[in-house]
């Protein structure tokens, strides 16, 4: 059973959390039931269902937990380049790459919305609230590092990792994927302001 930072076993909860956010990156959230999530967590439905009303109750839950993560990239990137906005956009280009090889199974929350089709689904609103905060952050960082045209940089951007993610998953590391960090450079190259070019 997993520990705490004080040697203690973690809350049921956060078990379950864990556990579904694995599950449903491994095997989609359609082939993920509340048993087997409840096994891996070293519990049983009773005390799942105790923390979460429902199985979209906890899909919702997990896809907050791994927006939790993607704040944490952020917080990263403004921690390692405090004072230098057009590296620290070059950094999200290098994370990003290297992301297309550390994970496999491509965006946990893309993957949701494709799988989660049926209208009024209670997780389309969390994902739609974590990707529009994402492109927020990617547009203002886009206009920090001094490009001309900030929200077309950040949908050029976006496009070039969800295609990528993609790509990765159809064609594998041969594909076109493996140029994606090419072709976030040339677009950014190309809206770069004169004074901003290196």
């Amino acid at each position: 059973m997993a520990g705490n930072a004080n040697g203690g076993k973690t809350k049921p909860r956060e078990r379950i959390v864990s556990a579904a956010c694995t599950l449903f990156r491994e095997n989609g959230i359609r082939a993920t039931g509340v048993e087997a999530i409840a096994e891996a967590a070293d519990t049983n439905k009773m005390t799942l269902y105790r923390h979460f009303g429902s199985k979209d109750e906890l899909i919702c839950e997990a896809l907050k937990c791994i927006s939790d993560r993607h704040s944490a990239f952020w917080d990263r990137l403004a921690s390692d380049f405090p004072s230098d906005s057009r590296r620290r956009l070059l950094a999200w280009v290098e994370l990003r790459a290297a992301s297309l090889v550390e994970e496999p199974y491509g965006c946990d929350i893309s993957n949701a919305a494709v799988e989660l089709k049926e209208t009024g689904h209670p997780a389309h609103a969390v994902i739609e609230q974590v990707k529009a905060a994402q492109h927020r952050q990617l547009t203002d960082l886009c206009a920090a590092a001094g490009t001309r045209d900030p929200e077309l940089l950040a949908n050029s951007l976006a496009l070039l990792m969800e295609g990528a993610r993609v790509s990765r998953c159809v064609s594998g590391p041969d594909g076109p994927s493996r140029e994606f960090s090419r072709a976030c450079y040339a677009v950014i190259e190309a809206l770069s302001n004169a004074d901003t070019v290196n």
